[in-house]
């Protein structure tokens, strides 16, 4: 029997979503379960799993295409059966058929032969449970090269953090089979490594075999001597053929850019779909501009193309982080809270650690290393900021801190987590934060560090910021902005004009899970903890 498959209704308002991609073509066999199509709506994006087993008989709407909520969007059912009383207004039996007629037949699987004795296949690694995919941003090397144990392959990003993959193997770089910028299931065949001419076909992935990654590669002409002129016309065999991927030609046909005004990068002199972005701003030309004649001086933008700019994908990284801010602000009702506290107590403090410090034998104890000491004693006071808000509806309340160290890389911001921060000694955190910025900054953090954290710490006050609105990072509850040191002035006993050096604080927090007064009390005692540290370090147990 066939099942139509409607767009779901995400809320009373909602009339409509986006289908932003079909996870299915028609003569797919899908499972209970299975991922028919991702979707949108004006606030959130979502998955849509099949509810039935069977064949996809047909497809009414298009990626891209905005739905009416409970209209008709696909039909599973048996092969051969009537699917016509289905199909919305204006999509008639014909969009089935079209569908079918239109989609193209899967290539015949190339038979893989026996898998040879020398060769390893190199799999994307899985980086934490819930990875099902990275983004293999460069290749550290080409097909020919050889490799020793431990020498780096690639280097590939999680929607957390970056990482180098070293190799496992010795031997020669027989294929590659995806190219940089491309997002790799995890445990998917990228490379092979083995002896000459050992065949590597057995280790291609699915849609890879015979692919011109493999094939391209060993037919690629042998690059021009070095008297070859400076600007030269993309590699071409015999036939006249300009070596070029996949991608890289259907993104030359989508922006109508010729092939040979493209400069290639790629392995072995090939045209990858970078090149291609390049060229469609900035196509070479084989000659060499005419030297310009003697005139009148001219303006300083009359040969400056002053709309000239250029295009950048963002970054995996960036994306999820752009995802989860507008996430953050869309379903939370934030509201920050800014106080000041004198810091003459916290800097004397340091300033007897660094006069004693042979002595002392302590790290370096930074501000902030005092504020994360100070903020995991004090929350622990109030449980609806060391929390999380699961759903919109249920708090989790969290024993100890586990406190996000917000950290800026040259990846984009990443929130490391200091696990059990209010059973730390300063000196403990002072040294595990410093490790956990350090792998942060380098992209050696293992993803379960970015995860798991109660309540997050976020400090500008080096670039001088003398306050800020902290997004909360979800389902936390809660996060404190560190502002800059300032010097103030205030009213002596005699009633003279004191300078002392103060610092503000902004706790941004999720007004559904508390409310303003037990905010403000946190700040209040947050304020009286710093300003009397010293005091209140040498009654704490577990103190330096």
């Amino acid at each position: 029997m066939a099942n139509p498959v409607t767009m779901p209704k995400q809320g009373i308002t909602v009339e409509s979503c986006i289908l932003t991609k079909w996870a299915v073509k028609v003569g797919d066999t899908v499972k209970v379960g299975d991922v028919l199509f991702s979707y949108e709506t004006d606030k959130s994006a979502f998955d849509f799993e099949s509810e039935v087993a069977g064949e996809v008989l047909a497809l009414f709407c298009e990626e891209g295409d905005e739905v009416p909520v409970l209209s008709n969007v696909c039909v599973i059912g048996a092969k051969g059966e009537d699917i016509s009383a289905f199909a919305p207004a204006g999509a008639t039996q014909t969009v089935a058929q079209e569908v079918k007629e239109s989609a193209p037949a899967p290539a015949p699987a190339k038979p893989k032969g026996e898998k040879p004795a020398t060769a390893f296949g190199v799999a994307m690694p899985k980086q934490g449970i819930t990875v099902e995919s990275c983004i293999l941003t460069k290749w550290c090397v080409k097909v020919g090269d050889a490799v020793k144990v431990g020498d780096n392959l690639f280097s590939y990003e999680t929607d957390k953090s970056a990482f180098d993959f070293p190799s496992e193997n010795e031997g020669e770089v027989l294929a590659l089979f995806c190219e940089e910028g491309d997002e790799v299931p995890v445990l998917t065949n990228v490379c092979v490594i083995g002896k000459h001419g050992d065949d590597p076909s057995y280790f291609a992935p699915e849609g890879a075999v015979a692919s011109p990654v493999v094939e391209e590669v060993k037919q690629a002409p042998v690059s021009a001597p070095a008297s070859a002129p400076v600007v030269q016309s993309a590699p071409a065999n015999t036939d006249g053929k300009i070596f070029a991927s996949p991608r890289a030609k259907a993104l030359a046909e989508k922006l109508g850019v010729d092939l040979a005004s493209a400069n290639p990068t790629g392995p072995n002199g090939r045209i990858i779909e970078r090149d291609i972005r390049e060229a469609s701003v900035n196509p070479k030309t084989a000659t060499a501009p005419a030297p310009a004649a003697v005139s009148a001086p001219a303006s300083a933008t009359e040969n400056v193309d002053v709309k000239a700019y250029k295009d950048e994908k963002m970054s995996n990284i960036r994306k999820v982080i752009a995802k989860n801010m507008v996430a953050s602000l869309s379903t939370m009702a934030q509201l920050t809270h800014n106080i000041s506290f004198d810091c003459t107590n916290i800097m004397e403090f340091r300033k007897y650690l660094k006069d004693n410090a042979e002595k002392l034998k302590l790290p370096s104890i930074t501000i902030n290393n005092i504020i994360v000491y100070a903020v995991s004693r004090v929350i622990k006071k109030h449980r609806d900021l060391n929390a999380h808000l699961i759903n919109g509806d249920t708090m989790r309340y969290f024993e100890h801190v586990n406190m996000g160290i917000a950290t800026d890389t040259p990846r984009g911001l990443l929130v490391p987590t200091l696990f059990g921060a209010d059973l730390m000694s300063l000196s403990e955190i002072a040294v595990k934060s410093k490790k956990l910025s350090t792998d942060a900054i380098e992209g050696k953090l293992s993803p379960e560090l970015l995860t798991g954290g109660s309540f997050t710490v976020s400090n500008v006050g080096t670039m001088g910021i003398e306050s800020f609105t902290p997004v909360v990072n979800p389902p936390q509850t809660g996060i404190l902005g560190v502002c800059t040191l300032e010097t103030r002035v205030k009213l002596g006993k005699n009633g003279e004009v004191v300078p002392y050096t103060a610092m503000n604080l902004s706790l941004s927090y999720d007004h559904r899970a508390l409310d303003g007064a037990p905010a403000s009390r946190f700040l209040k005692e947050l304020k009286d903890y710093l300003e009397n540290f010293s005091l209140n370090l040498l009654a704490d147990s577990k103190c330096i």
